[in-house]
């Protein structure tokens, strides 16, 4: 399985980072533990959480993905070397607090150390853009972590190209650690980056690890009407908005492809991801073994030049 280096962090991941949003939500410990073991066994040992992961269920407070994976690592000697733990703070936990202030960066940033259970965080991201709060003193907290040893390297997410290049040149005029890494929205169904965050983080050797890769599920094929939408937790919260003209011509061509290159839909709708030069590698999850090996074949399926110019055709335009 090839790998590759995200952005100058230092930090090698392999070609699909996996979305640890199900742990304790989805998926519940034990099943979380299953997929945690086939995971590494598999070779995809970048872990993608976030403090906030999951405070939509109810009765959840919030770091209920992180303590899985703590819980995991505590029961796996000599695992910790194994994975990358990639983390996020920013987004409102609870009663709490929210944002990027350091004090609360601070803050966040301890609480998550303990719930993984581990001294160091490889890729800690700013979950949301703060405006309210400098990003000088965001960019100065993370270095604050970074010289502490409490973080290896940074990253951000949901911030606009605009913000983006801004917090990219603040880092550069006050000689401060910058993000390494974009994680974005974007897959067959979302392209909207390609116009401007995609060509900055390129040109500034900026990783990219998109989130939804999957379109909430879309671009599995499993929601083809609105009677398949009741079929998961997200499909009618999420998938419905794609099933439109332009979301059948993707669901087509997805088929296409995958029945010429021996494939599922998804496996080939994360593939397209991969084989873009700007794209380090896509997050997807998983909520059991079966559909796990689908990330891992798609992990190691290429797609040719005329296959990604085909899917490229379809997912055109809004």
């Amino acid at each position: 399985m090839q790998t590759k280096h995200l952005g100058r962090s230092g930090l090698v991941v392999p070609p699909v980072v996996f979305g640890g949003n199900v742990f304790g939500w989805t998926a519940d410990k034990a099943m979380s533990f299953r997929l945690l073991d086939a995971l590494v066994d598999a070779g995809l040992t970048a872990i993608d959480t976030a403090d906030v992961y999951s405070t939509w269920v109810p009765g959840h407070t919030g770091g209920e993905s992180e303590a899985i994976i703590g819980e995991w690592l505590a029961a796996r000697p000599g695992y910790r070397q194994r994975v990358l733990i990639l983390t996020k703070v920013g987004m409102e936990m609870p009663e709490q607090g929210k944002g990027l202030s350091p004090a609360w960066i601070a803050r966040a940033a301890d609480a998550s150390l303990r719930r993984l259970g581990t001294e160091v965080i490889d890729l800690y991201q700013t979950h949301m853009d703060d405006e309210a709060t400098p990003l000088a003193d965001t960019l100065g907290a993370l270095a604050t972590l970074m010289q502490a040893g409490k973080v290896r390297a940074i990253g951000a997410s949901n911030y606009s190209a605009a913000r983006f290049a801004e917090a990219l040149a603040v880092s550069a005029r006050d000689g401060l650690p910058r993000f390494e890494a974009m994680q974005p929205h974007y897959n067959l169904m979302e392209r909207a980056i390609e116009a401007d965050l995609l060509p900055l983080c390129q040109a500034e050797g900026v990783g990219v690890i998109p989130f939804f890769a999957l379109a909430a599920g879309f671009l599995t094929g499993k929601y083809r009407s609105e009677g398949d939408l009741g079929k998961s937790v997200r499909g009618a919260r999420a998938a419905a908005k794609y099933l439109t003209p332009r979301g059948m011509r993707v669901l087509a061509a997805l088929d296409a492809v995958a029945a010429e290159v021996k494939a599922t839909p998804a496996q080939v709708a994360l593939a397209w991801q991969i084989a873009k030069p700007a794209i380090t590698a896509p997050i997807a999850s998983a909520t059991s073994p079966e559909q796990l090996a689908e990330l891992t074949r798609a992990a190691t399926l290429t797609l040719g030049g005329a296959a990604v110019a085909a899917l490229d055709a379809a997912s055109a335009g809004d």
